[in-house]
C-alpha cells in the first residue's frame, strides 16, 4: 500500500535560510503534495517548519558533489542565485550540474530582469550564461526574471549631513523595483503548479511601475522622514567614490554597471507576473518600504 507521503513531490529550497528563501518556505509550509526540503549551509538556522527535511550542505553551490547529495531525490529544485562573489558564475554552472547530476527534474531558477549575455549590468551577463547551461541540462525549467528589489532602494543611499543621498551613474533612467514579498508570492504559484504551465518560461517579476532614481529618492523621504535626494555621477566619480571602501574591482564594476544600466533602460521593464499570477497588484516601492521598517530604520530621520 502507497502511503500519501509518496505521492508528494519534495521541493528542495536553496538559501532557505535568506531572506528570499525563508520567504517562499513560508509560503509553502504544508501545502498539499509537496515536501519540503530545506538546503541550508548552517542546519542550525534553518527554519523550523513542520514536516519540512532540513538537508545540510556546508559547501554550498561551490561543492558539487554535497550539493548533489542533498538534492537527490527531489523532483524540482528552486535555485536560488548565489550571493554576490567574485566565482559567482562558476558557483551556479557548480549548482546547475549538480541538480542534474541529482536527476532533479524540473528547475525554477531566480534570474534577473533582462538577463543577457551581452547586457550592460555584469550579474545580468552572469544570469544569462546561468539560464544557458539550465537549458543545457534538459530539464524542466522555469526563469523568474526579478527586477532590481525594493530594499535596495534605502541601501543605495549614503547619509550627508542631515540628508540621504543616492548618488550614481543612472541618469534618468527608470527601475522596475519589486518586492520579494511580490517574488516569493510568485515562486510559491510556480513551485506549486507541476502541470507544465510554466516550463520553459521566463517570467519578468517586477513592481508595477518603473521610477527613477529622483522618485525613488521622494519615496525614500516621504517613508523615513529624513530629506533624500538623488545625485547623478559620472562613471569615474561613480568609480572613485566606491573604490576607498575596499572592495574588489568586481564588486565595484558589479555597482556600477547596474546603475549603468538603469541610464540604459535596461531595468525598466514592468511585467505582469504578480497581478497575473497572484490576483493583486504588485507592491509600490513606498508600500514595501512602510511594511518592511527594518530595510531603511538607520536613514530614519
Amino acid at each position: 500500500m502507497t502511503s500519501a507521503a509518496e505521492h508528494r513531490r519534495t521541493v528542495a529550497i536553496t538559501g532557505a535560510t535568506g531572506a528570499l528563501g525563508r520567504r517562499v518556505v513560508d509560503r509553502l509550509a504544508g501545502a498539499e503534495g509537496v515536501h519540503l526540503r530545506l538546503v541550508v549551509r548552517d542546519a542550525s538556522r534553518a527554519p523550523r517548519v513542520p514536516g519540512a527535511e532540513v538537508a545540510e550542505n556546508r559547501g554550498g553551490y561551490a561543492d558539487g558533489p554535497g550539493l548533489a547529495a542533498v538534492l537527490t531525490g527531489a523532483h524540482t529544485v528552486y535555485l536560488v542565485s548565489a550571493a554576490e562573489a567574485e566565482d559567482r558564475l562558476a558557483q551556479h554552472h557548480s549548482a546547475v550540474d549538480a541538480a542534474a547530476a541529482a536527476g532533479v527534474q524540473r528547475i525554477v531558477y531566480t534570474s534577473y530582469l533582462g538577463a543577457r549575455l551581452d547586457a550592460t549590468f555584469t550579474l545580468g551577463r552572469q544570469h544569462a550564461a546561468t539560464e544557458d547551461r539550465i537549458r543545457a541540462t534538459g530539464a524542466r525549467w522555469t526563469f523568474l526574471r526579478h527586477g532590481l528589489y525594493a530594499d535596495f532602494v534605502p541601501f543605495f543611499a549614503g547619509v550627508e549631513g542631515d540628508r540621504a543621498v543616492i548618488a550614481a551613474p543612472a541618469g534618468e533612467g527608470r527601475v522596475s523595483f519589486v518586492s520579494r514579498d511580490d517574488l516569493a508570492d510568485v515562486a510559491a504559484v510556480v513551485l506549486l503548479d507541476d502541470s507544465g504551465r510554466f516550463d520553459g518560461q521566463a517570467l519578468d517579476v517586477t513592481g508595477p511601475e518603473a521610477v527613477s532614481l529622483a522618485e525613488a529618492a521622494a519615496v525614500l523621504q516621504e517613508v523615513t522622514g529624513r530629506p533624500a535626494e538623488y545625485r547623478p555621477q559620472t562613471v569615474e566619480e561613480a568609480w572613485a567614490a566606491r573604490r576607498p571602501l575596499g572592495r574588489g574591482d568586481w564588486e565595484v564594476e558589479g555597482w556600477v554597471t547596474s546603475y549603468l544600466a538603469i541610464a540604459a533602460g535596461e531595468m525598466a521593464t514592468v511585467g505582469d507576473a504578480v497581478p497575473r499570477l497572484t490576483g493583486r497588484p504588485a507592491r509600490t516601492v513606498g508600500e514595501h518600504l512602510r511594511a518592511h521598517p527594518e530595510d531603511w530604520v538607520a536613514l530614519r530621520g
